[in-house]
């Protein structure tokens, strides 16, 4: 497999000088982990176009990116463009890739965006570990937009009664002079004490929405793994993959028209005869679950599936002959007729006793 991980080190970046310039001096840049830079964007688009193009295998890609630099030099240094690269290789993958978001990993900004199954639905899927994080925002930058000292004071109210006891008695229209001012400060003082530990509270909330069961529950990665277990997930959902891709290209090699969703549907069919199941919701679950079930039956029905291909063939044919007759029957009855002459007698006694027990 091809295998994209990442430095999680602050390297340093040297830029050597420039010998026909007298005025040049070396620089070295500091480059943190977890990060793409533009060197480092390209050379990950790099590569995914050469395991896609050079090498045809299957991409494992370790996620754990905190997102693009987005430096003034880097923006100069085209980090957008070079981003854009991972994207462009991504989307005409013709392997299957696993992305998985590493033990203790995050996944955040664009480096979300350009790994994204959405690029490419037909061929990429999202893992997540369960103490894994992945969210465009960290918790800390959701709770300055979505739940600034407002909205904390508002849930404060809501939820302590001291506090929400000195508000009603300071909104008192009533209440004026010095007990007004009294009833002020424990107000302040009753804020202060509080507001650290709804801030908490608060980037607690929005770190719940980063988790891998949130993102399970979103439909945004296909499933939370243990590490512990990742490897043998992997090992049967890898072999699975590929087994399926194989077959499915045979299929579009035999009926060209055939859509994926339409390729699907016949090999959950094809699986359905030689599965014990009680309906068809358990079949489905078992097709999307149970790797190793699906690829034994590949493994073990080959034959029963290559005749099956062999019958959508066969249709493919017969409907694209139908489709020449419509619209050209003279020239059709005209090949046929050149097919008929250069059958053997043999061929053409099958054929006839075949037009025989044809009923009109």
């Amino acid at each position: 497999m091809g295998v994209i991980a990442v430095e999680t080190r602050s390297v340093e970046h040297i830029i050597p000088a420039d010998p026909a310039n007298g005025d040049s001096v070396e620089q070295v840049l500091m480059e943190a982990g977890n990060v793409w830079y533009p060197n480092s964007a390209y050379k990950t688009a790099q590569a995914i176009n050469d395991f896609n193009k050079g090498e045809q295998l299957p991409l494992m890609i370790f996620a754990n990116w905190r997102g693009f630099s987005g430096g003034q030099r880097d923006m100069y240094n085209e980090i957008l463009k070079y981003g854009s690269f991972i994207v462009d290789a991504l989307s005409s993958y013709k392997q299957p890739v696993f992305v998985y978001v590493v033990p203790n990993g995050e996944l955040r900004g664009g480096a979300w965006v350009v790994v994204d199954p959405t690029i490419n639905e037909d061929m990429m899927e999202m893992y997540a570990d369960k103490r894994s994080r992945a969210g465009v925002l960290e918790p800390e930058g959701i709770v300055e937009i979505k739940f600034r000292k407002a909205q904390l004071l508002a849930t404060m109210e809501r939820l302590d009664d001291k506090y929400r006891a000195l508000k009603a008695q300071y909104e008192n229209p009533a209440l004026v002079g010095t007990e007004r001012e009294e009833i002020k400060t424990k107000l302040t003082e009753r804020e202060q004490e509080l507001l650290p530990v709804y801030q908490q509270l608060a980037i607690q909330f929005a770190d719940l929405h980063d988790t891998a069961g949130r993102m399970k529950a979103k439909g945004t990665i296909r499933e939370a793994l243990d590490w512990t277990n990742a490897r043998r997930y992997f090992y049967w959902r890898v072999r699975r993959r590929l087994a399926e891709e194989y077959i499915r290209r045979k299929m579009a090699i035999a009926n060209k028209d055939l859509s994926r969703e339409e390729q699907t549907k016949s090999l959950l069919a094809w699986f359905g005869r030689d599965t014990v199941h009680s309906s068809e919701t358990e079949l489905e679950q078992i097709w999307e679950s149970e790797d190793r079930v699906v690829l034994e039956w590949f493994e073990g029905h080959e034959n029963q599936v290559a005749a099956l291909i062999q019958e959508l063939n066969n249709a493919s044919t017969a409907s694209e002959v139908l489709r020449m007759y419509t619209s050209n029957r003279a020239g059709v009855v005209e090949g046929f007729d050149r097919i008929l002459q250069s059958l053997s007698d043999q061929e053409k006694q099958d054929i006839l006793a075949k037009f025989s027990t044809m009923t009109v």
